[in-house]
C-alpha cells in the first residue's frame, strides 16, 4: 500500500472527490499501487446523495454528447442509434463509415460539413418528416425553403429571428410578430416602407406588384393609322319639374 494520504483520503466532497482521483492517478502512473481506502468522514445523507450523483455522472470512457446508445441490425451490417450527437467526434472513429453516418442536428452539420450538407440535411429532414405524417409536398417547395434559409452562407430560422424578422417590409415583419415593437422601432427610426411585397401592399388594400400588377399597358397606334376620334356622348333629356299645385284658401265659418 502506498502511503499518499491526500490521494487516499477521499472525502465526500465532490470537489474534493475530483481532485482525489486526479492525485490517484498521478500517484498510479508513479507508483505501482496496491489498494485505495475511501475515507466518507463523518456520516451525512447529503454528501452521500452528492457523492451517488456524482459518480452517475462520472465519464468513464464514451464521446461527450452523447449519454445514450441502441445498436440495430439493419441487413448484413449494424447502426447505433444515440441520444446526444458529436459529429466531429464520431468522424475521427476509425471503424465508423463516414460516408453513412449522419445527424439531426442541422447546425452541427454546418459547423462539421458546410452550408450544402446543412441545405441537404434541410431537406432530407423535412421531407422524411412529411412522408411519416402521409403528406405529400413537392420535393421542389422544400428546396425552395431551404435554400432561403441557407443563401447567404449561414443557417436562418424561419421565424422572427430569422428570415420573417429580416424582410426590409417595416409592415411584413409587423404582420408576423410583435407588431407593436416593429411599428414602434421603425417611427423612432424614421424607417420608409415601399410597398413592394405581397404582404404590405394586401394591408394598406392596393394591387400587388406581381403578375398582371406588375405592369401598366399603354396603346400605341401604328403609323399612319388615322386618329380615332372622340364621339361625343348624347346628353341625357331633361324632364321639366312637375307644377307645383297652388294652395286652396281657406272656407270661411259661416255663422246663422
Amino acid at each position: 500500500m502506498i502511503d499518499v494520504p491526500r490521494a487516499l483520503r477521499v472525502a465526500a466532497d465532490t470537489g474534493e472527490v475530483r481532485f482525489g482521483l486526479r492525485e490517484v492517478r498521478r500517484a498510479a502512473k508513479s507508483k505501482k499501487a496496491r489498494a485505495l481506502v475511501v475515507e466518507a468522514g463523518e456520516p451525512s445523507f447529503k454528501k452521500l446523495q452528492r457523492l451517488v450523483e456524482q459518480v452517475r455522472m462520472m465519464k468513464i470512457k464514451g464521446i461527450d454528447g452523447i449519454s445514450r446508445a441502441i445498436i440495430k441490425k439493419r441487413g448484413e451490417g449494424y447502426v447505433i442509434y444515440t441520444e446526444g450527437s458529436n459529429l466531429s467526434k464520431i468522424l475521427e472513429l476509425p471503424y465508423v463509415d463516414a460516408s453513412r453516418t449522419s445527424t439531426n442536428s442541422v447546425q452541427e452539420i454546418y459547423e462539421v460539413l458546410g452550408i450544402e450538407a446543412a441545405r441537404n440535411a434541410i431537406v432530407n429532414e423535412a421531407y422524411n418528416t412529411l412522408q411519416e405524417q402521409g403528406l405529400t409536398v413537392d420535393i421542389r417547395h422544400i428546396m425552395l425553403v431551404s435554400d432561403m434559409m441557407t443563401n447567404d452562407g449561414d443557417v436562418k430560422a424561419i421565424g422572427r429571428h430569422g428570415i420573417s424578422g429580416r424582410k426590409s417590409s417595416v409592415l411584413a415583419r409587423a404582420a408576423f410578430e410583435i407588431t407593436a415593437h416593429h411599428l414602434l422601432r421603425a417611427a423612432i427610426t424614421g424607417e420608409v416602407d415601399y410597398l413592394d411585397g405581397v404582404a404590405e401592399n394586401v394591408i394598406v388594400g392596393q394591387p400587388v406588384t406581381l403578375g398582371t400588377g406588375a405592369v401598366n399597358l399603354i396603346y400605341k397606334p401604328p403609323p399612319g393609322a388615322s386618329k380615332p376620334t372622340a364621339v361625343a356622348k348624347p346628353k341625357p333629356a331633361v324632364t321639366p319639374p312637375a307644377p307645383v299645385p297652388a294652395p286652396e284658401e281657406p272656407l270661411e265659418e259661416v255663422v246663422p
